[in-house]
């Protein structure tokens, strides 16, 4: 038994677009090092409300425009689509800016703070006929397609287990965004995500999901663990921490074999077949010379100039939700954000 191979386009072959960029924190600079580095994507503009730090941002990557404040990227003719790097409580507000000001967008994970601001977004996108996409850019790298395909060729046979988790030990600081609830902080909205949204992926829709957890001092989730259930009964299991830092690896079981996905299994990661006399069938490497955020700039340009809206790799209606899960999974712990 063979791992097929990753059906993932080079995304230096994706159509070019000209990319704005809001918030120009590290996220930001990964993302736009990606491009730079691995795409044709020609990043324009960028803007902060700081003009001192959009500036800077312009000149350490070459980047034509640097504007002060976020209208006046949107208002730039140049800007094809605006990538949303802040933090969470941001998205809500930034998206529908673009949006209405008619710019194509990606929006980092997680989506918004809650679904209700998600439905939002995503029934105006539809409403102007414009792009969007939330970047849980796990989703379209290749060792991810390889776990893809092996799940749609049955290789595993009937999975019933699926394990994931994300930790890391952020020291506490109630100004860092982490541990700031008017930031929508937490572990669950910035580790958590990446263990959802895998078991969501191998799973399908869950018929029921469980939750405890435990706070921090300023009141956001510091750890949670989570047990879903998909329509078959198979389970994942799932666990997100600030707390420690944790193997962050992830395994699909089934009956007739299972993967196994190292540490960091959300980015470029080793995918092993192992057999159910626990030998190793086969394994994939990945090439880590790309960084991984490139592919998700690649597809939005794919599907952009293929005229389609959302890409099918991370459909919105997937996003609205999984987004009602994580507002489910905040209820049980307790966890309301400010203005909510």
């Amino acid at each position: 038994m063979k791992l097929p191979l990753p059906r993932t386009p080079d995304p230096r072959d994706a159509p070019t677009l000209n990319w704005g960029v809001i918030a120009p924190g590290w996220i930001a600079a990964s993302f736009v090092e990606a491009l730079q580095k691995n795409t044709a994507q020609k990043v324009v503009a960028v803007g902060s409300t700081d003009g001192a730090r959009a500036r800077a941002f312009a000149d350490r990557f070459g980047i034509p425009a640097a504007h002060e404040g976020y209208a006046a990227l949107l208002a730039d003719p140049d800007v094809d689509i605006v990538y949303i790097a802040s933090p969470h409580s941001g998205h809500h507000a930034q998206a529908l800016q673009a949006i209405e000001a008619g710019k194509h967008v990606l929006v980092e994970k997680a989506f918004t703070r809650n679904a209700r601001e998600a439905e939002q977004v995503i029934q105006a996108a539809r409403k102007r006929g414009v792009f969007c996409m939330e970047a849980m850019w796990t989703r379209f790298l290749p060792h991810i397609d390889v776990v893809r395909q092996v799940l749609e060729l049955g290789l595993l046979g009937e999975v019933h287990t699926v394990v994931a988790d994300h930790g890391l030990p952020a020291k506490p600081d109630p100004a860092h965004r982490l541990y700031a609830p008017e930031l929508a902080g937490g572990a669950l909205l910035d580790l958590g995500v990446y263990p959802v949204y895998f078991a969501a992926m191998v799973l399908g829709p869950f018929r029921s999901v469980l939750a405890a957890g435990t706070k921090t001092s300023t009141g956001v989730d510091g750890q949670t663990s989570i047990v879903v259930t998909d329509e078959a009964g198979a389970h994942g299991v799932l666990n997100t921490t600030l707390f420690a830092r944790t193997p962050t690896t992830a395994s699909v079981s089934g009956t007739l074999a299972r993967l196994e996905i190292d540490g960091h299994f959300y980015t470029p990661a080793e995918v092993r077949l192992i057999g159910p006399g626990h030998e190793l069938l086969d394994t994939f490497v990945p090439s880590q010379s790309d960084g991984g955020l490139c592919y998700e700039a690649a597809e939005a340009a794919r599907c952009i100039t293929a005229g389609r809206l959302e890409s099918p790799l991370m459909p919105l209606d997937e996003t609205l939700r999984l987004m009602r899960v994580l507002d489910g999974i905040r209820r049980d712990l307790g966890v309301v954000y400010p203005g909510e």
